[in-house]
Parts: C-alpha cells; structure tokens; sequence
C-alpha cells in the first residue's frame, strides 16, 4: 500500500477567504457505494457528521454547492433536507459546472474550494483556490489536491474541511476535526 503524497500545509487565512464549498457527492459526501434494489430505487449513506458541518458553514455565511456526475433522488432529498442551495446533477464537466456557477456567484478563484475523488473532479479542483481530495480519492485527483483530508469520505472528511474553515474564522477552536468522544 503506498503512502498518500505529502501536501504542504494551507494557511488559515486561506481556509478564513473561502465564501463557496463546492463538492462531488458520490465518493465524498458518501464512500461511493450506490444500493441498488431489484425495484430499481436506490439509497446512499450519507454522514450527520458531514451533515452537521454543512449546515454550520451555512450559517456561517459560506455557500455550497454539490455538482455530481449522476443525478440522484437520494442526492436530491438529502440537499433538500440540509438546504444546499445549488445541486448541479448529471454533469461530467464539472469544471465548466464550477466556472458557470462561480460566474454567477461572483467568486473569485481565491474565495472558493472543491472536494473531489475522482478524474472528472480534478478541472475542478484545480480551478479552485483549494483543491481538496479524500484519502481514497484516485491518483489523479490526489496529485491535484492542496489538501487531502485524513477521515474518509462519507465519514466526517467533509466535517474536517468545513472545521478547517470554521477554525480559520474563529467560530469554533482550533484542531476541533470531528466531536470528541465522551468517555
């Protein structure tokens, strides 16, 4: 098993510019894994971990954005459920996806992240300010990544990214990465 590249450490002050989190679903919101039933219907896992950062830097004032390369009912109800308010479904140029919607936006390059897996995720995040992976991420998007986090994805890796920002703006302590356990 090799080892994940090293990534220089992102300085706090640029996690504290980040206005818009834009993310993959599948393989970073989840662990990638689709249930499909014999009926056709299908389900995902999704993390209240993941869930709970999401809605922190809603309130925070930071943006989101899910872009996905399938479309989803699952994806859909649960960014109904968490108020994400742009879902961008059923694109695989998902750096054309970015570019339009921080065009929309007024993003600058700077101000906004991308979380990906896989090799259509890496256009985006390389037009990010951050570019971010998970540990199980494939090899081309983890050589684009700044930032590769160190829980799972669909297990507290988006949590992770969003305390990052948190921490940045001083709205919750430093090397707070997931709630800590009570014995």
């Amino acid at each position: 098993m090799s080892s994940l590249p090293a990534k220089p450490p992102i300085a706090a002050a640029r996690w504290a510019r980040i206005k818009l989190f834009a993310m993959d679903v599948d393989g970073v919101l989840t662990d990638g894994t689709v249930l499909v039933s014999s009926d056709g219907s299908e389900s995902k896992a999704f993390s209240v971990l993941d869930g709970l950062g999401l809605t922190r830097l809603r309130d925070h004032g930071v943006l989101l954005a899910w872009i996905s390369g399938r479309a989803s009912g699952a994806s859909t109800k649960r960014a109904e459920e968490l108020r994400i308010p742009h879902l961008i479904q059923g694109r695989h140029d998902k750096a054309v996806a970015l570019k339009e919607l921080v065009a929309t936006l007024g993003v600058e390059r700077d101000d906004f992240c991308y979380m990906g897996d896989d090799d259509i995720d890496v256009g985006a995040m390389l037009l990010a300010g951050i570019g971010i992976s998970v540990p199980t991420g494939m090899p081309a998007a983890l050589a684009a990544a700044d930032y590769i986090t160190t829980l799972p994805a669909g297990r507290g890796a988006v949590r992770e990214v969003a305390n990052l920002i948190l921490q940045a703006r001083g709205v919750i302590p430093p090397h707070t990465t997931a709630p800590a356990a009570r014995p």
